[in-house]
């Protein structure tokens, strides 16, 4: 069964786009079909999956006005072995768009129903901003992953995007959930750090991975060279923590479905 994440903050730099890329990237070196769908006109993950966003001729864009197809539209990343939706600024113009055409919030919804089947998981990366293009993003998935910095501003922001969560639970797709809270730009040694942790993990529980994303300059690097961190340095502690992440992810997945296979076995 398809599982659909979006990666979502409102707040911007907090590893949003790194996490969507590498992650796709972890789980498609697990063996698991993967397709990175970008919502964000700044094409930051595509771009970093190795296609340029200035070549491209078609994009989801394209998809979301009905213009063509998913399948379509739809690229392989060689460097990181998943299949990507692709984004630029032409994606801009879906804001515009969208608000004269029926189902604006379900577009992209629709869009994925049709290759779904195809895949083991679908990740969309969003803007960090309430968009109608974020409104799609979080109306299509299953399950939201948020990436934090430990810090209290970071707090706030989680606020905001929790109650953006249950708007659009209650409005639009009553399935929506938070998958987890994923701690990026981590540092152990810092005492904000810690205690920042331990008020998710009081509020939030098992929701809070527990794989956190370290500072790492060969993850900061690996984008610049259209790569995920995973091929660009396969040993580095920003590579190993994604697939950390990954392998969590999995066994999730695992453990909630057992129960269910108990039942009817």
């Amino acid at each position: 069964m398809t599982k659909i994440f979006t990666v979502a903050n409102q707040k911007g730099g907090v590893g949003k786009t790194t996490t969507s890329i590498n992650l796709a990237a972890s789980l498609a070196s697990y063996g698991k079909r993967v397709l990175l769908v970008d919502m964000d006109p700044q094409g930051n993950a595509t771009m970093g999956s190795g296609i340029n966003k200035s070549n491209l001729n078609i994009t989801v864009l394209d998809v979301l006005t009905g213009e063509v197809s998913t399948e379509e539209a739809i690229q392989r990343s060689e460097s990181g072995n998943y299949d990507l939706l692709p984004a630029n600024g032409d994606l801009i113009a879906a804001e515009v768009g969208l608000l004269k055409v029926k189902s604006k919030e379900s577009r992209l919804r629709h869009a994925l129903t049709r290759v779904k089947g195809s895949y083991d998981y679908i990740i969309i990366d969003c803007p960090p901003s309430l968009s109608m293009l974020t409104v799609n993003s979080l109306v299509s998935c299953d399950s939201v992953i948020v990436p934090m910095q430990c810090e209290y501003f970071a707090l706030e922001g989680l606020s905001a995007l929790l109650d953006t969560i249950q708007k659009i639970g209650r409005l639009l797709n009553p399935k929506l959930k938070v998958e987890g809270i994923l701690r990026t730009m981590y540092d152990p040694r810092n005492s904000l750090t810690n205690e920042v942790t331990a008020q998710l993990r009081k509020h939030f529980g098992d929701k809070v991975y527990r794989i956190a994303i370290p500072r790492n300059v060969r993850l900061a690097e690996a984008p610049s060279y259209g790569l995920p961190a995973l091929a660009y340095d396969k040993n580095s502690k920003g590579a190993l923590a994604y697939l950390g992440l990954a392998g969590e992810i999995i066994r999730r997945a695992k453990t909630a479905v057992k129960p269910e296979l108990e039942m009817t076995g």
